[in-house]
Formats: structure tokens, C-alpha cells, sequence
């Protein structure tokens, strides 16, 4: 029987090393197991993710990490969603909101009703029909709640919520907690790794000063490089920029001037698309393109030019190529973070990616380095975790009504997925919502992209149809009514950040 598994050493710290280490210190916490994080100062992380989906609660629950804390170390906002501006056509903005549409009536999802009423010329646009939304748009916020104020089920019940945080802050916040949880730490460069002889596996990472940090599991978080992954077990690489074209970014945090909004906005540009993130101190802006398409300067001067404040430090360009590594577990090595593999920011899913990376790691950590059945299972998952996400970010760039620019004219008109062809025929057809049981965006989240980049199907469940028009448009006129109701007694953004973090 192989050697069981007694020091687990993660390479590179950043956001992607740190949750490890703090994840994986904090499941072992009491055993034998040692967790060793190697990283050095004079090598910076990308921090490309600072907006997050809803999933992020859960991984700082598992932590245990007081909410108050985490909002005041990290300067924190909350998120209810993201506002994409232009991306349907110029001038026109929607919402994916975190959370639920409507009310579900007669066993069947509440947008069948909505398409029935659209049809009729009843009901209201379908982000009314969104607390997150209504709530967001004023500038409001309030944690879920299942009961009102009065009796009965209340909106907020269907609430979700995210952050924004400063991922530097994050980072630091976590090295703190996975030290104080007997992570050791050494700092230094890797200049050397050694794989063992019989099977290629790695058994050590030399660091330039001459200290050989031995382990039997290696976390590989050096980033784009993929020092381990990569360049010592040559993994191999998906590349997918043949459907997402973006291949650069630069970006750059302002000065914050208009008041905390609760959501992440993202507008389309010439040749890709602008993100502003707004924190407590400041705001992140970055603006993501193809350099095939248009070129450094002119995406920078687009950037510069769309700023509400004055910047507060240089522009910072990165390259990327679109995709994942084909083994992101291989040998005794997990990747983890940009080192597995990178999508573009849009949908907020790049800590996402650490985070599942890090959950199925640790609920199928092997009982030895080489465990060939773990490691399949964990890349077979992965491998649908990216391909979800990838073809959730096609979606968006290929049904837009945008044209003019050669940019927009090719993502609308290429050859998407199977997959994903097969999953808008059938919204198209029947306003059906095909989703597999791994995905991690919900059926809400699918509809609000589709509808708000104008896919609205023309046909609803037969079930809608056993009720009349009258009744449906009166329940949707109650359902919209209840949400703005009740969207509009929130606090504000502001006060909900304060009062959590004891402010107010």
C-alpha cells in the first residue's frame, strides 16, 4: 500500500493559495495533516476577481468567519446581482439577479405565465418580477427572510447575495486565519522542482535560497504559468478562444463618487466589455477585449474615458488565452485558480472556480497521493464545472441583437457548442430550461440572460394555458405589486453595510 498522504504543499499564495491553504487547514484542523503554503512577495497575483456569486457565503460559513469581520478586513459591499448595459443593443440595459422570478404557480416555473401574459400585452417587464432587482436599482439591501412583516411568506425569502471584495484583502484576511489554524508559511521563489524518478511524480520544490520544501500532495496556484501543472507535468491545454474571442484586459480602480450600488454593471464595448465594482474605499474598473479586434491603446482610452473618478493607480494590462488544462488534477498535483485554467470575469465566476475546485478536493481527498479513481472523478467534474461556466459566458456574446463591428458581427453569427445550441433550441421552442444537475447557474439565471439579450420564446407550458388571461394578468399584477412593495421598505445599501458591521 502507497504512503498515505501527511503534507500537503500549496505553490503560490494570492487569492487561490490562501483559500486553500485556510480550506484545507481548517478541514484537517486537529490532525495529523500538515498544510505548507510557499509563495514570494516579488511576484504579483493578477486579482482578477472581485465581484462573486452567491456560492462564496457557504465557503466562508464552512469557515466559520464572522460576516462583520469579513465586510470591515476586506471592504466589502454586498451583491445582488449584475447590471449588463448595451449588450442586447446600445442603450439598453437588463439585470441577472441572484435569486427567483415571480411566484412559481400550478407546479410549473413562474416565466411560462409571464410569456403567457407578455403575449396577451399584460405583465411588466420580467426584472419587476425580481426582488433582487427592484431592491438593487434603488440602492437597497436587507438579508433574506422567510416571513414578512405581516403574516405570509415574504419576497426577500427568494433573496440572494454575494460580495464585492478587494481580493488582495481577502487574500491577507485568509493567511491570518490558515496561519492561526497552523499553516506554515515560507517565503521564496521556486527554482527547481523534483519529480521522482519511477513515476514523474513531484516530490519536492526547491526555492532559490536552497530550502527543498518536500510534500505528497501539491496545490498549484502560481497563476497563468502553471509552474507545477505545466511546466513540470506538461497537462496539456483547452483552448477555447475560438468562441470566447477576449484575450486581454486592463484594469484599473478609481475613486468612488456615486453612492454604494448593490450590483456589479458590465457594458458592452466596440470590442468587448467594461466592469466597474464598486467597494467601500474605492471602485475596480478593468476593461476586458480582443486584441484581434481593437487595439491596447484604444482599449485603454475607452477604459480611461469611462471612469466616474479619478484613478488611483496605473493601468494594468494581463494576456490570457480562454480554457482549462486538460488534467487539472495530474499525477500527485491539483491545480487550482488561473493555474487550472481561466474565463473571463463576466458572470463573477473566477473565486468560484477556486472555491469548487477546493470542495470537491477536499470531499474526495484520497487516501494516497496517486489515487487514480479520485483523481478521474475530480477532473471529469471539473471538466463540466468550466464547460457550464464557458458556455453560460457564450451565450452572452452570441445572442445580442449588436452589429457594425466586426467584433460583435462574428460572436453573433459563429458556431457555438452543441450543448449550448441544443439548450437554446429548446428555450426557443417551448421556453423549456434544460439544466443538468452540476450546473452551477440556476434556471432564473438563464432566463434573465436569454430574455434580457432577446431570446423570448413565443411559445409557454401548456399548463399556463388553463387559466385565462384575466387571471393571469391580475397575478402578475399582485406578484409585481408584492415585490416592489416590498423591495421599497429596505434600507439602503449603505445602512445594511453599516449596521451589519456595527456602524450604525
Amino acid at each position: 500500500m502507497r504512503q498515505a498522504i501527511g503534507t500537503i504543499v500549496i505553490c503560490g499564495g494570492g487569492t487561490a493559495g490562501w483559500m486553500s491553504a485556510a480550506a484545507l487547514a481548517h478541514a484537517f484542523h486537529g490532525g495529523a495533516m500538515r498544510v505548507v503554503l510557499v509563495e514570494s512577495e516579488a511576484i504579483g497575483t493578477v486579482g482578477v476577481g472581485e465581484a462573486t456569486i452567491p456560492e462564496i457565503l457557504s465557503f466562508n460559513a464552512r469557515l466559520g468567519i464572522d460576516e462583520a469581520d469579513f465586510l470591515r478586513e476586506t471592504k466589502a459591499t454586498f451583491k445582488l446581482g449584475i447590471e449588463f448595459q448595451g449588450w442586447r443593443r446600445e442603450g439598453e440595459a437588463y439585470f441577472h439577479p441572484f435569486g427567483t422570478f415571480g411566484l412559481d404557480m400550478e407546479g410549473i416555473a413562474f416565466h411560462h405565465f409571464w410569456l403567457k401574459g407578455q403575449a396577451a400585452g399584460a405583465g411588466a417587464p420580467l426584472g419587476e418580477y425580481s426582488i433582487a432587482w427592484m431592491a438593487a436599482r434603488q440602492g437597497r439591501f436587507a438579508h433574506p427572510q422567510a416571513v414578512g412583516q405581516a403574516s405570509g411568506r415574504s419576497p426577500l425569502a427568494d433573496l440572494r447575495y454575494a460580495y464585492h471584495f478587494d481580493a488582495a484583502l481577502y487574500a491577507a484576511f485568509l493567511r491570518r486565519f490558515a496561519e492561526a489554524h497552523g499553516v506554515t508559511r515560507h517565503e521564496g521563489r521556486v527554482t527547481q522542482v523534483v519529480q521522482d524518478a519511477e513515476d514523474g511524480s513531484i516530490a519536492a520544490i526547491v526555492l532559490e535560497d536552497g530550502r527543498r520544501v518536500a510534500g505528497d500532495l501539491f496545490i498549484d496556484c502560481t497563476g497563468f504559468p502553471g509552474v507545477l501543472i505545466e511546466r513540470t507535468l506538461h497537462s496539456g491545454y483547452d483552448d477555447w478562444s475560438h468562441w470566447l474571442l477576449c484575450d486581454s484586459a486592463v484594469a484599473v480602480p478609481c475613486e468612488r463618487t456615486a453612492d454604494l450600488t448593490p450590483y456589479t454593471r458590465a457594458t458592452a464595448r466596440e470590442a468587448g466589455w467594461q466592469w466597474r465594482i464598486p467597494l467601500q474605499h474605492r471602485v475596480g474598473n478593468g476593461h476586458v477585449y480582443s486584441s484581434a479586434h481593437t487595439t491596447h491603446d484604444r482599449a485603454q482610452e475607452v477604459l480611461m474615458a469611462n471612469l466616474e473618478g479619478a484613478p488611483l493607480a496605473e493601468p494594468r494590462r494581463l494576456r490570457f488565452t480562454t480554457g482549462k488544462r486538460r488534467e487539472i488534477w495530474k499525477a500527485n498535483c491539483v491545480a487550482i485558480g488561473l493555474a487550472s485554467g481561466f474565463l473571463e470575469p463576466l458572470e463573477s465566476t473566477s473565486i468560484h472556480l477556486i472555491q469548487s475546485a477546493i470542495t470537491k478536493l477536499i470531499n474526495l481527498f484520497p487516501n494516497t497521493p496517486r489515487d487514480a479513481a479520485v483523481r478521474a472523478t475530480f477532473n471529469r467534474l471539473m471538466d463540466q464545472e468550466f464547460e457550464t461556466v464557458r458556455d453560460f459566458l457564450i451565450l452572452h456574446y452570441h445572442v445580442t441583437e449588436r452589429a457594425g463591428t466586426t467584433f460583435w458581427d462574428h460572436v453573433r453569427t459563429m458556431t457555438i457548442p452543441d450543448r449550448l445550441a441544443a439548450k437554446l433550441e429548446l428555450f426557443r421552442a417551448a421556453g423549456r430550461i434544460q439544466r443538468d444537475d452540476h450546473e452551477i447557474f440556476t434556471e432564473p439565471s438563464w432566463l434573465a440572460v436569454a430574455v434580457g439579450q432577446g431570446c423570448v420564446p413565443q411559445r409557454w407550458h401548456p399548463i399556463a394555458d388553463a387559466i385565462g388571461d384575466d387571471e393571469v394578468a391580475y397575478r402578475l399584477d399582485r406578484i409585481r405589486d408584492t415585490i416592489a412593495r416590498a423591495a421599497g421598505s429596505l434600507p439602503t445599501h449603505r445602512q445594511a453595510l453599516g449596521r451589519v458591521m456595527g456602524r450604525e
